[in-house]
């Protein structure tokens, strides 16, 4: 019996590899572009260093006008959970990241590569299984799970390396004949890889992220199709990648140890192997002590956690590849307004040892881009986050008009107002300035170094009747709460008063915070010009007459 009869006795109506080699062309793209691919599993939640990856992945193609394609590598069906497939489509267009092929639903796709989720090209991978097996390099191995469970307790027995590889593998060296008539007897098997490798040998490989790396040699048969017919991870990736063209595999570290024998699966299929980048995880400080951000431990571990808080999109990918090149804060402060795509980011300018997440700093990012907002654009967004969340917050926005003036307020300044760093923060930061929310309840009047319940009254009476006219710009709007406070008998400039503090009881800036206060209930507001043009007068006697003693 020759290999070849063995294979079509395996595998009698596999397709020759020259059909897809064939339907499969090069990709016709300009010279040194990339071409990267998101390949998750439907298992799970997306994790945000999923996220992570994907967002590097695309950058690195869109920097050579490349392709960025998703694939859903959906063979261990056992593992999968019901709108796997959902999740991992929305969340890249969540984040504005949707791909240039692949799953764009849970059953659609696009590109000329496809089908891009990987249990439905059981086909193909039996094509490359049969050829393989042609060849001499693959074979059936019958071992049941008693026989490799009983294998594995001699190997701890005897400490020695776990796996099926040299004499450990049993039917490796059955005879085709042996071979084939356990076939036709119906003895169930699986289809391993005959690896060509000896551990006492060494490899050296260049990782784009790690550098240099060395390791022994892979002399393990690995399973590459399963029982059920479907490859593993370690065999679909390499066919997938070659008919798909991916120049570039950008994945988990968890994966640096495979890639001796990724690389020798590519080495004996006759494929030209990609270039590897293994990105270190995201990493968080507990306690002092770093360790990986943990589905079961960790909330912010979840993309879906940064669309709960309200966290934008732009925010979250803004603070990713902060984390992931070190230039990238440098490179933003001197390009306040350039895009994200604009930067020139590098593979191996990524940290080998692994990022440390720090939701403090993603706030303080957050609160930078929504500051670049219009007036329109956080209006839009933080309805659109209310109307999942909040419904307190979508009847406040009832108003549009009004609602716009009221978060145009300090926005499109050379300074704008970083007080919102989610959308979840929006209610918050806005409630005081809609009457019907401030005016029917109780509030506390936090009022600082003026508190004499007299002197208050007076200043509110006062800035009424003599000296407010919505009419003022904002320099005379604060000169007349200068002539104010010299009316009372406080010092009119902060500097006269640290000048002659026996003099005065008071100065400028602590009338306008009693104005602030009787306007708000808050010590620190946005700017309270702004504040008074947009509530105007009738809002203005209103909280007044309710803020005096």
């Amino acid at each position: 019996m020759t290999y070849k009869e063995l294979a079509n006795l395996i595998y009698p109506n596999a397709k020759e590899i020259i059909y897809y080699e064939t339907k499969y062309p090069k990709r016709n793209l300009p010279e040194g572009a990339i071409v990267t691919r998101f390949a998750p599993s439907p298992t799970g939640f997306v994790h945000i260093g999923g996220l992570y990856q994907a967002l590097v992945a695309r950058t690195v193609a869109k920097k050579t006008n490349g392709v960025f394609f998703l694939r859903v590598e959906d063979t261990d069906q056992k593992r999968e959970i019901e709108n796997g497939v959902t999740g991992i489509v929305d969340s890249l267009k969540d984040f504005d990241m949707a791909p240039d092929e692949g799953m764009i639903t849970d059953t659609e796709e696009i590109g000329e590569y496809g089908p891009y989720k990987q249990s439905l090209r059981k086909d193909i991978y039996q094509a490359y299984a049969k050829y393989m097996l042609e060849q001499g390099k693959a074979y059936p191995c019958f071992a049941t799970p008693e026989e490799l469970e009983e294998m594995r307790a001699k190997q701890e027995a005897a400490k020695v390396r776990t796996g099926y590889y040299g004499v450990w593998a049993k039917y490796r060296n059955l005879s085709l004949e042996e071979m084939a008539e356990k076939i036709k007897a119906g003895v169930p098997y699986i289809i391993r890889f005959k690896s060509p490798g000896r551990e006492d040998r060494k490899i050296k490989h260049k990782d784009l992220i790690k550098g240099n790396v060395e390791f022994p040699e892979n002399d393990q048969d690995v399973v590459i199709i399963k029982s059920d017919g479907l490859p593993t991870y370690h065999f679909a990736h390499a066919v997938d990648d070659h008919l798909m063209g991916t120049t570039h595999v950008i994945r988990s570290d968890e994966w640096l140890s495979s890639v001796p024998l990724h690389l020798q699966l590519f080495q004996e299929l006759g494929f030209k192997a990609p270039k590897y980048a293994h990105i270190s995880p995201i990493m968080k400080n507990d306690n002092g002590n770093k360790r990986k951000l943990s589905k079961r431990k960790d909330p912010e571990a979840a993309v879906s956690y940064y669309e709960e808080l309200g966290i934008p999109s732009l925010a979250v990918k803004e603070y990713l590849l902060n984390i992931a090149n070190s230039t990238f804060e440098n490179w933003r402060r001197q390009n306040k307004d350039a895009k994200l795509e604009e930067f020139d980011f590098q593979l191996n300018k990524m940290s080998v040892s692994g990022a440390l997440f720090d939701m403090v700093k993603l706030q303080d990012v957050s609160k930078i881009v929504i500051s670049k907002m219009t007036a329109e654009e956080v209006y839009e967004k933080s309805l659109e986050w209310a109307n999942r969340h909040d419904q307190e917050l979508v009847e406040m926005l009832t108003d549009k008009p009004y609602s716009l003036k009221v978060l145009g307020i300090e926005r499109g300044n050379i300074k704008p107002r970083k007080d919102i760093a989610k959308w979840s923060d929006v209610k918050e930061n806005i409630i005081y300035m809609y009457d019907h929310k401030f005016l029917d309840n109780k509030q506390e009047y936090p009022y600082q170094v003026i508190n004499d319940p007299k002197d208050i009254n007076k200043i509110l009476d006062l800035y009424i009747e003599k000296y407010y006219n919505p009419e003022d710009d904002k320099q005379t709007w604060f000169d007349k709460i200068k002539a104010l406070s010299g009316e009372m008998g406080y010092a009119t400039e902060v500097k006269e008063f640290k000048a002659n503090p026996d003099k005065y009881k008071a100065h400028v800036g602590d009338v306008s915070t009693v104005l602030r206060i009787a306007l708000t209930t808050r010590t620190n507001t946005p700017d309270m010009y702004e504040i008074m043009q947009v509530l105007g007068k009738a809002s203005i006697v209103k909280r007044f007459e309710k803020a005096k003693q």
